[in-house]
């Protein structure tokens, strides 16, 4: 077992963001989190990431932190570093001499079909290439639980499909867990698993 999440809530600034999720997920299983804006699908993945802590409920993940890669939807990349050396970033800090990490962080970025931008900064790719590099960057370090928001949003639907099949290929093939939350209907429908969220209209102050 990779993540057991039994009834987590959370409470930010007096109101119920996430209200009672529970979701066990093992190697190689994927899932997705699906609902609007405001469901609690960014809250969930930063819990499991322990970038946040429940209000209530328990998670139980069995992983060290170096073993979770969270991906978040907006751009997250370092603007002053090149496309490859932000994919090869998470590697590098871990210690993989640079040959390896290049090499590394050129496979993953091919297999999100980015193989010509090496060289580009951050601020001369769209928004969609800048989340694909930040993908290839966690990807590079072979996370065994893969956390990825909206990975879809910015990208047509040829690109979509495309990114997704390669989230999905590289979990089959490593038995990577991957969660992803999305908005949209045609990515949930590629997981075996979906968690549909809702918003909580019955709002209360925290006391």
């Amino acid at each position: 077992m990779i993540v057991d999440a039994t009834d987590v809530s959370v409470r930010l600034g007096g109101r119920v963001v996430l209200d009672t999720v529970s979701l066990r997920l093992d190697a190689g299983e994927r899932c997705a989190l699906t609902g609007r804006s405001g469901s609690g699908k960014t809250t969930m993945l930063l819990v499991l990431a322990g970038l946040i802590t429940p209000s209530s409920g328990s998670v139980d993940l069995r992983l060290e932190p170096a073993e979770v890669a969270y991906v978040p939807q907006a751009p997250s990349l370092v603007p002053e570093l090149t496309a490859l050396q932000n994919a090869t970033l998470g590697l590098r800090i871990r210690g993989v001499p640079p040959a390896d990490a290049e090499k590394q962080a050129k496979m993953h970025l091919s297999s999100l079909g980015l193989d010509d931008i090496d060289d580009a900064l951050p601020a001369e790719l769209s928004g969609g290439m800048q989340q694909r590099v930040a993908l290839a960057r966690a990807l590079a370090t072979r996370p065994r639980l893969l956390l990825a928001d909206e990975p879809t949003a910015a990208l047509d639907q040829a690109t979509g499909r495309h990114t997704v099949d390669a989230l999905i290929a590289y979990a089959a093939r490593t038995g990577t867990a991957l969660i992803v939350a999305t908005h949209d209907p045609a990515v949930a429908a590629r997981f075996p698993a979906e968690i549909a969220l809702a918003p909580r209209v019955d709002q209360e102050p925290v006391r």
